[in-house]
C-alpha cells in the first residue's frame, strides 16, 4: 500500500536533490578557499583527515514499506474488529437501533476519509481506512437487517445485501478520485459470487438451481476476467471463475450421472454445455497456450458427459461406455474445424485421448481376466471340459454383462490408433498400440459372447499364429520392430495352454501346436531369440503330458523329457546367433533339471537321468567356446555314480570319491602339459586330497588293517612320484597321510610304551628337552647373526 511517484516526478525529485548537493559543496569550497588565503605564513592548511570507515550498519529484517503496510493492515483489522463487536455487542444504553445510527455515521466518515489522504498522497493509508470502509458496509447491512427487516428470510436477504455491495463497492471503485483505491472493486467481484446462489438457495431450487446459477456467476466472471487488464480485478475475476465454474461442472455432471429419464438428462446436458461453452469461450480468448489447452480439455469432457447422458438413461447399461466413447471420438472432427486455433484444437484432441483412455481401462479387466483366468484350472487339470468360454475363464466369479461390449470398445480404439494419428514421429507408436488393443479385442470375444470352449481353444490358436506371422512380416529386419507381436504371442500361447487344462485331448493338441508354430517361426533368424526356447519350452511340457496321458510313472517320463535338453544342445551348435544360442542352451538346462526333478524319488533312473545329463554336457565341451561344460560334465558323471552306489548301499567312500580323483588327475596331467609353470596344487591338489583325506578319516576309524595298508602304499607311491618329479603337493599330500596312516598303526604299541614307562620318566624328557635348547641357544643366534652379515655382503 506504499505509494510509488510516476517516473517522470521520481526523476524530477533526484535532479532536484543533486542540484541542491551541488550547491551546498560550491559554497563549502568557496569558504575553504577563503580560509586558506587568510592564515599566517607558518601555518600550513590540514590535508584533509581520512574518512572514518564508517562501522557496517545491520543489516534490517524488514524494509519500511513492508512494515508500514503490516502496521496499516493491523490497524484496520482492530478497527473491523471493534466495529463488529460494538454491532453484534450491546454497548451501553444504545439498542441495535442507536448502534445502527452511530455506525452509519462512522461508516460514511470511513467512505470519505480516502479523499484527503489521498490528495496527501498517503495512498497506503487510504487503502488501508476503504478497507475499514467496506468492512463496515457489511456491518451495516447487518444492522439494518436486525433493526428493520427483521422479518425478511435471512438468505433471500444476504442475497440482496451482496448484491448491493457488490454495487456500492464498485460504483465507490470508479469514482474518479476513487479510482487509484486497489481494494474496492476484487471486494466487488467477492460479493458478486454470492447473490445468485444465495438467491436459489432462498428459492429452493434444487440441484439444478443452484448448478444454474454457480454456472451463471462463473459466465460473469469469466466475462470481466476476459476485459479487464492484468492486476488484481482479473485475478480475482479467474479465481471465481475457475471456483464457481468447477463447482457447477461438477454438480452438472453429478446430476446427468443420476439422471432417471431423458427428460433429467437433457436439462444437465444444458448445464454441461453451457458450462462447456464458457469454458471454450475462455480457451478461444486466452493468451496463455497451456491455459488454453486445459480450458478446451475440460470443454470436450463436458461436452461428452453432457451428450452421453441424454442418450444414457434410455440404452442398456452395456451400451454407457461404447456411447461415450463414440463421443469422444467425434470429438476428433473438430481438431480438424479451421476456425478453431491451436491450442483449442490440441485441447479437444486431449480430451478425445482422454475418453478413449478411460474407454480402454474399463475394458482392461475383462484382458486380464481372459488371460490369467484360466490359471486357476492348475488344480483341476483333465478334469472335464468346460461348459463354455466364460466359465472357463471365470472359475465361478460372478461375470459383469457390461464386458459384452469390451471387444467393440476395444476395437473402435484400436481403428482410431491406427487411423487417425497421421504425425510420422508418433506413428510407430500408435501401430503398436492399435496391434496390442486389437489383439485383446480379438481375445476377448469368445468371453464375451460365451463362445463353446472349442471355439475358444480355436481363437486363441489362430491369434498366436497371426502374431508370429505378423512379427516375421514386419518390414524392417530389426528385432525391436517384432518384439512387441512376439510379446503378445507367448501371452496368448501361455494363456492357450492354461485354457487347454481341463481337458486330456485339449491339452495334447495344443502342446503338439505350440511348439510346431514357434518353430516355423523360429526360421526368421531376428525371431529364433524368443520363438526357439519357446518352442523347446512347449517340447518339455508336452512330453510331460505325454507321459501322463500314457500313465508313466514320473521317473519314466523324465527319460522323454531329456530330448529336449539333447535337441538344444544338437540346435546350439548350428546356430551362428549368439544371441539365439544362449537362450537355446538356457532352455535346454532348464529341461534337465526338470528331468532332474521327476526322477528324484527312483535313484536308479536318478542315476540314468544324471549319466545322460553328463553325456550331453560332454557333448556340449566338445564344442570350442563351450569348453567350461567339460566340468559340469565331469560333476554330473560324478553325481551319478554316486546315486548308483549309494542305490547299491555301497558304504566305502573310495567309491565316491575315485571316480572325481582319476578324470581330476587326469585334467592335472594335461594342464602340466600345457603349462609347465602351473602350481602342483592347482593341477594334483584337488584329485589327491579328494581320495586321501576321506580314506584317511575312514581308515582312523577301521577296525581292520586292510584299509590303513593299501592307504599307506597309496599315500607312499604318491610321495615317491612327488620326490621323483619334485612336485611339491603330491610330496607333502602323501608324505602327510603316510605319517598319520603310521601314527593309526602304530598308535597301540605307543599306548602299551607309555603304560610301561614310569611316571617320572616324561618330565625327565621334558626337563632333558629345555636343558639341550638351552645350550644350543646362544650358538644358534651365532649362526643368526652370521646369515645376516651374509645377505648384508650381497647386492
Amino acid at each position: 500500500m506504499t505509494h510509488v511517484p510516476p517516473p517522470a516526478e521520481e526523476l524530477r525529485l533526484i535532479d532536484a536533490e543533486l542540484w541542491q548537493l551541488d550547491a551546498r559543496r560550491a559554497r563549502l569550497l568557496a569558504r575553504r578557499a577563503w580560509l586558506v588565503a587568510h592564515l599566517p605564513a607558518p601555518a600550513a592548511p590540514a590535508p584533509f583527515p581520512a574518512p572514518p570507515q564508517p562501522s557496517r550498519p545491520l543489516r534490517p529484517e524488514a524494509t519500511a514499506p513492508r512494515v508500514q503496510n503490516v502496521l496499516l493492515l493491523l490497524g484496520g483489522l482492530l478497527l473491523t474488529i471493534a466495529a463488529i463487536a460494538f454491532t453484534l455487542v450491546s454497548w451501553g444504553h444504545l439498542g441495535i437501533t442507536g448502534r445502527s445510527l452511530v455506525l452509519g455515521a462512522v461508516t460514511v466518515a470511513a467512505l470519505a476519509a480516502p479523499l484527503p489522504l489521498l490528495g496527501r498522497r498517503l495512498r497506503s493509508t487510504a487503502e488501508a481506512v476503504a478497507g475499514l470502509a467496506l468492512a463496515l458496509t457489511v456491518l451495516d447491512a447487518y444492522a439494518l437487517h436486525e433493526a428493520a427487516l427483521t422479518g425478511l428470510d435471512g438468505t433471500a436477504y444476504s442475497a440482496g445485501a451482496s448484491a448491493v455491495l457488490a454495487a456500492v463497492w464498485t460504483g465507490y471503485g470508479l469514482l474518479p478520485r476513487m479510482a487509484v483505491l486497489r481494494l474496492p472493486r476484487p471486494a466487488a467481484l467477492v460479493a458478486v459470487q454470492l447473490p445468485l446462489l444465495l438467491w436459489a438457495t432462498a428459492a429452493d431450487a434444487g440441484r439444478s438451481g443452484i448448478v444454474a446459477a454457480l454456472l451463471v456467476t462463473a459466465a460473469c466472471d469469466t466475462a470481466v476476467a476476459l476485459r479487464a487488464p492484468a492486476g488484481a480485478v482479473r485475478i480475482t475475476a479467474l479465481v471465481g471463475a475457475y471456483g464457481t465454474g468447477a463447482g457447477g461442472a461438477l454438480g452438472a455432471a453429478g446430476l446427468s450421472w443420476t439422471a432417471a429419464g431423458p427428460g433429467a438428462g437433457a436439462r444437465a446436458a444444458v448445464l454441461l454445455l453451457f458450462a462447456a461453452g464458457i469454458a471454450l469461450a475462455s480457451a478461444r480468448h486466452e493468451r496463455a497456450a497451456g491455459h488454453a489447452v486445459a480450458l478446451s480439455v475440460a470443454a470436450g469432457l463436458l461436452v461428452v458427459t453432457a451428450l452421453g447422458g441424454v442418450a444414457r438413461p434410455g440404452l442398456p447399461v452395456t451400451w454407457t461406455i461404447p456411447v461415450h466413447l463414440s463421443l469422444g471420438v467425434a470429438l476428433l472432427a473438430a481438431v480438424r474445424a479451421r476456425r478453431l486455433t491451436e491450442p483449442v484444437r490440441q485441447g479437444l484432441a486431449v480430451a478425445s485421448a482422454v475418453v478413449q483412455g478411460l474407454a480402454v481401462l474399463w475394458a482392461l479387466p475383462l484382458v486380464a481376466l481372459t488371460l490369467l483366468g484360466p490359471a486357476t484350472s492348475v488344480t483341476g487339470v483333465w478334469s472335464g471340459a468346460p461348459g463354455g468360454a466364460r466359465q472357463a475363464v471365470t472359475a465361478g466369479e460372478p461375470w459383469l454383462p457390461q464386458w459384452q461390449t469390451a471387444p467393440l470398445v476395444l476395437a473402435a480404439v484400436a481403428a482410431v490408433l491406427a487411423l487417425a494419428v497421421p504425425d510420422l514421429a508418433w506413428r510407430p507408436r500408435a501401430l503398436t498400440g492399435a496391434l496390442a488393443l486389437g489383439w485383446g479385442a480379438v481375445v476377448v470375444v469368445p468371453v464375451a459372447l460365451d463362445a463353446p470352449y472349442p471355439a475358444a481353444l480355436l481363437v486363441e490358436a489362430l491369434v498366436t499364429a497371426g502374431l508370429l506371422a505378423v512379427a516375421a512380416r514386419s518390414r524392417r529386419a530389426g528385432f525391436a520392430e517384432a518384439l512387441p507381436a512376439l510379446v503378445l504371442a507367448l501371452l496368448t500361447s501361455v494363456s492357450l495352454t492354461f485354457l487347454a487344462l481341463p481337458a486330456r485331448s485339449a491339452t495334447l493338441g495344443v502342446l503338439t501346436a505350440l511348439p510346431v508354430l514357434f518353430t516355423v517361426g523360429s526360421l526368421r533368424p531376428r525371431l529364433a531369440p524368443v520363438t526357439a526356447p519357446a518352442a523347446l519350452g512347449y517340447g518339455a511340457a508336452l512330453a510331460c503330458a505325454v507321459g501322463a496321458a500314457a500313465h508313466w510313472a514320473p521317473w519314466h517320463t523324465a527319460l522323454l523329457v531329456l530330448v529336449v535338453p539333447a535337441v538344444a544342445a544338437l540346435l546350439a551348435a548350428r546356430i551362428a546367433d549368439a544371441p539365439t544360442t544362449v537362450a537355446v542352451e538356457v532352455t535346454g538346462a532348464a529341461a534337465g533339471l526338470l528331468a532332474i526333478a521327476l526322477a528324484l524319488t527312483e535313484p536308479a533312473m536318478l542315476a540314468l537321468v544324471l549319466s545322460l545329463c553328463a553325456v550331453i554336457a560332454a557333448g556340449t565341451a566338445v564344442r570350442a567356446d563351450r569348453r567350461p561344460a567339460a566340468y559340469a560334465a565331469t560333476a554330473l558323471f560324478a553325481l551319478a555314480a554316486w546315486v548308483r552306489l549309494a542305490a547299491w548301499d555301497v558304504t566305502a567312500p573310495e567309491a565316491y570319491t575315485l571316480p572325481v580323483s582319476v578324470p581330476a588327475l587326469a585334467l592335472g596331467v594335461l594342464r602340466r602339459r600345457r603349462d609347465p609353470q602351473a602350481s602342483s596344487w592347482a593341477a594334483y591338489g584337488p584329485g589327491l586330497a579328494v581320495t586321501l583325506v576321506p580314506s584317511l578319516l575312514a581308515a582312523w576309524t577301521d577296525v581292520h588293517a586292510t584299509r590303513p595298508w593299501l592307504l599307506g602304499a597309496a599315500a607312499l607311491l604318491v610321495t615317491l612320484l612327488g620326490a621323483r618329479h619334485r612336485l611339491r603337493a603330491p610330496l607333502l599330500l602323501g608324505g602327510g597321510v603316510l605319517v598319520l596312516d603310521a601314527l593309526h598303526e602304530l598308535a597301540p604299541y605307543l599306548v602299551q610304551v607309555a603304560d610301561a614307562l614310569p611316571r617320572w620318566v616324561p618330565p625327565a624328557l621334558a626337563g632333558a628337552l629345555l636343558l639341550a635348547v638351552g645350550a644350543t641357544y646362544e650358538r644358534r643366534l651365532r649362526d643368526v647373526r652370521r646369515v645376516r652379515e651374509v645377505l648384508g655382503r650381497m647386492n
